[in-house]
């Protein structure tokens, strides 16, 4: 199996390392990732500035390219350009703090896997509910490669997307994997106004998660139980249910 990894935090976080390490047990690896963070991009594309690739080595031997642009473009241009042959499955992650509920909406992780889909590669992404860098994500990392090396067997269909949150504790800790659907929790947002050391004002975004999901059968939920929660999502938007609703006068 060919494995092609990228992800948000930037290709020298500690989260790809852990995940390219797990997944070399299940087949060959492939890295593309940004040359830095890109948290909470989205789905965003480059396509006003050149994009280029440079080498990356670590621990003395090829790593992967790193890209100045977006995982979204690091997903394109892999695929299009940077692999020597063809993949079989994306991995996205391991990302820094959890990608649940509304989350996923704003997600550079979960945008990077849907890009891999929408390219006709079957994708996941994974996230481990810790946004602290020195947290260890080897555990994650087995099961994200648990995953994949079972990946064909469960017959996902090409239009889905496998939403893989990891909760920080210990191994023994871990319940398993538990199959979920997208929670409802979300940022409560506000911005502080600061001012810069000429005098000038400017805002940064805080704010406070509202963590209200507790049901185990929400992706939030079985987190907080100790589960892996596994979400298939998919990005069809159509309101298909209202649409026979729409009454629009000509």
């Amino acid at each position: 199996m060919h494995i092609l990894v990228t992800n948000d935090d930037g290709i020298d976080s500690p989260g790809i390392y852990a995940l390219v390490q797990a997944l070399r047990t299940v087949g060959k690896v492939s890295v593309v990732a940004p040359d830095r963070q890109q948290s909470a991009v989205g789905h965003a594309l480059t396509v006003s500035s050149p994009l280029r690739a440079t080498k990356i080595r670590r621990d003395g031997a090829f790593f992967g390219y790193a890209i100045n642009g977006t995982p979204a473009d690091c997903v394109k241009i892999g695929i299009c350009s940077l692999l020597e042959e063809k993949a079989d499955l994306l991995v996205s992650g391991i990302n820094h703090g959890s990608n649940t509920s509304k989350n996923i909406l704003y997600s550079g992780t979960v945008s990077a896997a849907t890009e891999g889909m929408m390219m006709g590669l079957p994708s996941i992404a994974v996230s481990i509910d810790s946004l602290d860098y020195k947290t260890d994500c080897t555990v994650a990392a087995e099961y994200a490669a648990k995953l994949a090396a079972q990946y064909f067997a469960l017959n996902v269909p090409a239009d889905i997307v496998l939403n893989v949150n990891v909760p920080a504790i210990a191994k023994e800790h871990i319940k398993g994997f538990r199959v979920t659907k997208q929670g409802t929790s979300g940022w409560e947002d506000a911005y502080e106004r600061r001012l810069d050391p000429m005098g000038r004002e400017y805002f940064w975004l805080s704010g406070h998660y509202n963590s209200k999901d507790t049901d185990e059968n929400t992706d939030e939920g079985a987190m907080k139980a100790g589960y892996v929660s596994v979400t298939p999502i998919q990005y069809q938007l159509t309101a298909t249910d209202f649409m026979s609703r729409l009454d629009i006068t000509p």
